[in-house]
């Protein structure tokens, strides 16, 4: 059993990097480079067998879809140390680049403290590039940048040096610009908080000085106080803003932080390798030629100095990264692969003084001559290696930035002076003896329990074959004497003893392999503080736990676990070793947590030692910490229902997906109210990942799953021409509607939103949602109760962009405080009717009290407590309803039917958005009411038939105006080669998309197309297209949000117009329609379908 802390005993010497970028880009292949280096696989296999994609779907679909840890050693020349040497011990996790896995991206950077960012050099910057690009930034890791596969520049692209140059010049500037516009919104939120902060302490000065004067005022005589006296406000404030240095966040080939690099050749280098090879031959020093090396400078062949772009005074002259790095490799390229030239390749290799064979040199297979050629003169892992060394900053370094960042999500400051001895072992990655032990779980994943090391059969040495061998020939010969005795008449029980043995460790071994079929959760997790070791109790802290309160909270309580660490591992790709103990600093794989830990957690115990019984029932709980959850920035969008094909397996299922939402952190499973068991993938290749796992790995059941649940809206405009005069009344979308035997008499009106007005409410949901928690902390009840569990569910919203029922969260544009004071300024924008004082008369919104729907208190003379606003504002009492009103026994059943009506609209029972509800009177029919309300019974039927009613005024009113479905819609870029370019386009018309842009890569052949697609017709739409372009295009899906279908579903032909072009049934197909009676059907509703079509029309039937 190997021991980490042996092998990582110095933080100081361990990196934890990331590799992130676009799907294709290389990530996997440069892995391969690397643990070649490490003597792991062939260097000959090094981009073939992509070791890390250990999964059976990834090797067949050559894409990466689960993240994988693999701990490298290295060992690099150091001349001040004792040995000549240091080894460096580097934790790489490669991460898929799809973006149905963005998830995983989330979960390794939040455990790394530097990121490998890989850029194909013709594709240049994609989406995917852009988002991993934000995510590094957010984590504050220090990104290396790798501009992958060069040859295909050489080889592909056919670039002349000076060409390739600039392509790589616009590549850097292009991901520069990248990162400048995430530095671009964080200096102007920063600003916008400075302005807000200056103000609010301005008006704390003002304040205090008022304060101080009156008080002088009321001390001094009167006449005698002297106004020039009064101090100004602004004087003792500090009026300046400290502009932020953008300087480290940059690429730049001089800095080091960019790496030229052909993985799938095995070579790389940064332009301090070539600066070292010709500085001496140039006679500059190594510093000054580094600097140098690339932009615009020339050699002066004449003088041997080097010039700028002002000293060339038109000669033409090749910069020096052309001159001395691009036309070195082009001609190597060209001697081997293009033209082949055993000549020259014989001079390059001694030139280089490279040792290659001469068996290879003669070799007819080029490509592995390349390799052997550029990985002595380039090696591609001694230059990552070295990069990561010089750029990612030790555990030690990164967390003194990143922990701080992690607990204060606010904080703009690159760090802060620790407060306590927890923060200070966080802050130095202290891994002493009663250093305080803090980790962080950040996802689960499941591994056969026949594949750990515990349970593998260890390899035979030497010296255990001698013993085997000793102890087989001693049973024979055992053996052999009870023979001779039972022939003698002789009984001897050896025999007996020995069939018992042999039958107890087949039980055995029977029962083990019943066992080994199933699968064990461990944690994918890093040890911040202190030393974790096996057999040691832990606590877990759960994402919900809130550092504000102590763990005995009744709050927190729920949100605490123990348990105890069955196992330590370091992860080797799909291969575990284990370990007794991991320091702090390192990225590590722990058993135990199964049944305590869903998807993420805290570890946390006080020394290394970790609980005893005391510490665990109570004591010292300064040790206890939560570092919050993963933020996810893909939500699920894609729902299906599955069941078993065998009924009698609906255990089986239920508890398989209970795995796989532990195992997959962008899954969601639950049970509808039908009973269906749904889950929520992020898009189609992510659901055939699920249910591939589920029938082969959780389940291992046949498993039968519906077709897609695509969710849409319903909206309600008002129709371009004329619309049909209103059905209810003389008003459009007035309704008026009762209860039973018309004791409480009613009347709603609908109107569209203007859009506007919705754009801000959706934009600020969060901030509704938290209003609705404040108000329930509020009225309801204190913090000590028991109910306050419920308001967690709130709190697990700030960790993730999305809700249960796909809708995603933007991210708000105005303050809380400053909600209903933008809402009115809106209002006022919109005009008309919206511009009378409806922000006071805001009865709740909806559906779920956030949502895109109002229902608006329009009674005369009658104000409904606003649901969001304070108590103290609204002079509420216990009661809940304004003082000095009359009590309303119906408000809450009218509000209650309100919601009923925008959760499940009338056209096809999806939520409604954008439409606005006026309650216009509400009359009860007094007498009666007080004498039928004595019963409780009739009370009940009375607002049960009363929320009926309000729901189905609600959906009336809605379809009074021109009814429209909002499609939930994919963003999709797509590259594609010149000659495909029309196949695309038709496979994108044909599933109703529309092409948004699109644009050609610069200097080269392919182009980047953007268009937006119905996610009701994506299905199958990556392989229809690689299918008709024969795999040269392949597409990128990314959720964007609903859009409009400007259809009315239940519009038929009635104009002459009309009739003449569609004739008198409309034999074009009303698409509004068709998806409408498509999820009608689905959820069972009533479909208005044609039984006959073309009943005219003669049919002969074959007899």
């Amino acid at each position: 059993m190997a021991t980490t802390s042996e092998q990582a005993a110095n933080a100081l010497l361990v990196r934890n990097v990331t590799t992130i970028g676009h799907v294709d880009h290389g990530k996997t292949t440069l892995m391969d480079a690397l643990l070649a280096a490490n003597s792991i696989i062939s260097s000959r296999m090094a981009g073939k067998i992509r070791y890390l994609d250990s999964r059976e779907d990834e090797q067949q679909r050559g894409i990466t879809m689960e993240s994988s840890a693999v701990s490298l050693r290295f060992k690099v020349p150091d001349p001040q140390s004792a040995s000549g040497s240091k080894t460096y011990v580097i934790n790489m996790i490669d991460t898929p680049g799809h973006v149905d896995f963005s998830s995983e991206v989330s979960t390794a950077s939040r455990l790394c403290d530097g990121a490998l960012v890989l850029v194909d050099v013709v594709e240049g910057v994609c989406t995917q590039t852009i988002t991993v690009l934000r995510q590094a930034r957010l984590d504050r890791l220090r990104p290396i940048l790798i501009i992958n596969k060069l040859d295909r520049l050489i080889t592909e692209l056919k670039l002349s040096p000076i060409e390739a140059y600039h392509h790589l010049s616009q590549l850097i500037e292009q991901v520069n610009a990248v990162m400048g516009s995430f530095f671009a919104g964080e200096r102007m939120e920063d600003d916008l908080r400075w302005r807000e902060e200056r103000e609010r302490r301005l008006a704390a000065k003002r304040e205090a000085l008022a304060d101080e004067a009156a008080a002088d005022a009321a001390a001094t005589p009167s006449g005698s106080v002297n106004g020039d006296t009064v101090p100004d406000a602004e004087a003792d404030v500090n009026d300046e803003y400290l502009e932020k240095d953008d300087e480290d966040i940059y690429f730049a080939p001089e800095k080091g932080n960019v790496v030229f690099a052909s993985a799938i050749d095995g070579w790389g280098f940064r332009i301090g390798k070539f600066a070292q090879l010709y500085a001496s031959k140039l006679g500059i020093k190594k510093s000054n030629f580094k600097r140098v090396l690339w932009g615009d400078f020339y050699l002066d062949t004449k003088t041997k100095r080097v010039i700028n772009h002002k000293q060339l005074k038109g000669r033409n002259l090749k910069p020096l990264f052309v001159q001395f790095v691009l036309e070195n490799i082009w001609a190597a390229y060209d001697a081997i692969i293009l033209n082949p030239n055993p000549e020259k390749v014989s001079k390059i290799v001694t030139t280089l003084n490279l040792k290659i064979p001469p068996r290879d040199l003669k070799s007819k297979d080029t490509r592995n001559l390349l390799q052997l050629v550029f990985s002595q003169w380039l090696s591609l892992s001694t230059c990552i290696t070295q990069a990561t060394i010089d750029i990612v900053p030790p555990p030690s370094s990164a967390q003194l930035t990143r922990i701080p960042k992690i607990l204060y999500p606010d904080l703009l400051e690159p760090t802060i002076a620790p407060t306590n001895k927890l923060q200070k072992d966080l802050w130095n990655c202290d891994d002493g003896e009663q250093a305080f032990v803090v980790g962080y779980v950040s996802k689960m994943f499941a591994v056969p329990v026949k594949e750990l090391p515990e349970n593998k059969k260890a390899a035979v040495t030497v010296e255990q074959m001698r013993v085997n061998l000793k102890a087989l020939r001693e049973r024979a010969a055992a053996a052999a004497l009870a023979a001779t005795a039972e022939a003698n008449g002789d009984s001897t029980p050896t025999p007996v003893e020995v069939s018992n043995d042999q039958r107890g460790d087949s039980e055995g071994k029977e029962k083990e392999d019943i066992n080994e079929d199933e699968d064990v959760l461990l944690g994918f997790a890093r040890i911040y503080s202190g030393t974790i070791r096996v057999g040691s109790k832990v606590r877990c802290v759960l994402p919900k736990y809130n550092n504000n309160f102590p763990p005995t909270h009744p709050r927190n309580i729920p949100h605490t676990t123990t348990t105890i660490v069955e196992g330590l591992y370091t992860m080797m790709g799909k291969d575990l070793v284990r370990v007794d103990n991991v320091p702090a600093g390192n990225v590590f794989a722990i058993r135990g947590l199964e049944g305590q830990v869903m998807r993420s957690a805290t570890i946390c115990a006080p020394s290394r030692q970790g609980l005893v019984d005391e510490e665990v029932e109570g004591g010292n709980n300064e040790y206890i910490l939560n570092l919050g959850g993963v933020l996810r920035p893909i939500y699920p969008i894609v729902r299906v229902a599955l069941e078993p094909r065998v009924p009698a397996d609906m255990p089986k299922l239920v508890k398989g997906l209970k795995l796989l939402s532990q195992a997959d952190p962008c899954v969601e499973t639950f049970q509808q109210q039908t009973g269906e068991h749904v889950i929520l993938t992020a898009g189609e290749l992510h659901l055939e990942r699920c249910l591939k796992d589920l029938r082969e790995r959780f389940a291992k059941v046949e498993i039968q799953a519906s077709k897609p649940i695509v969710p849409f809206r319903e909206t309600a405009v008002k129709g371009l021409l004329e619309m049909a005069p209103p059905k209810y009344s003389s008003k459009r979308g007035l309704v008026n509607g009762s209860s039973v035997q018309g004791l409480v008499k009613f009347s709603i009106r609908a109107a569209p939103l203007p859009k506007s007005l919705l754009e801000f409410i959706l934009d600020n949901i969060t901030i509704l949602k938290r209003l609705q928690r404040e108000r329930k902390n509020v009225s309801g009840s204190s913090a000590e109760d028991e109910g306050q569990d419920k308001g967690d569910d709130d709190d697990a919203d700030r960790e993730r962009s999305y809700d249960d029922s796909g809708e995603t969260f933007r991210k708000p544009t105005v303050r809380p405080d400053q909600f209903w004071t933008a809402l009115e300024d809106v209002c006022k924008k919109a005009g008309g009717d919206w511009d009378k004082g409806i922000v006071d008369r805001i009865w709740t919104f909806g559906p779920h009290k956030a949502g895109g729907c109002l229902l608006i208190d329009a009674r005369k003379n009658i104000k409904t407590p606003n649901s969001y606003a304070s108590s103290e504002a609204l002079n509420i009492n216990e009661g809940g309803v304004a003082e000095g009103e009359p009590g309303h026994d119906f408000d809450h059943h009218v509000e209650t039917g309100f919601q009923l009506a925008t959760f499940q609209g009338p056209l096809c029972s999806e939520p409604v958005e954008g439409v606005a509800y006026f309650l216009e009177s509400l009359e009860v029919a007094s007498e009666e009411t007080r004498s039928e309300t004595g019963a409780q019974p009739n009370h009940a039927q009375v607002s049960g038939s009363l929320m009926t009613a309000v729901r189905d005024a609600c959906r009336n009113g809605l379809l009074d105006w021109s009814p429209r479905l909002m499609l939930a819609m994919y963003s999709c870029d797509i590259q594609a080669a010149t000659d495909v370019l029309g196949k695309v386009y038709g496979v994108v018309a044909k599933r109703r998309g529309r092409i948004v842009s699109e644009e050609m890569k610069e200097g080269t052949s392919f182009f980047t197309v953007s268009a937006l697609l119905p996610v009701a017709e994506s299905f199958g739409f990556a392989d229809d297209i690689r299918k008709r372009t024969s795999g040269a295009a392949s597409p990128q899906l990314i959720f964007s949000g609903y859009e409009m279908l400007d259809l009315d579903p239940f519009w038929v032909p009635t104009t002459e117009e009309e009739l003449e072009d569609l004739g008198e049934k409309a034999d074009r197909e009303n698409v509004a329609k068709v998806y409408m009676d498509s999820v009608r059907e689905r959820k069972g509703l009533f479909v208005d379908r044609k039984i006959v079509e073309f009943a005219e029309k003669q049919r002969t039937l074959k007899r």
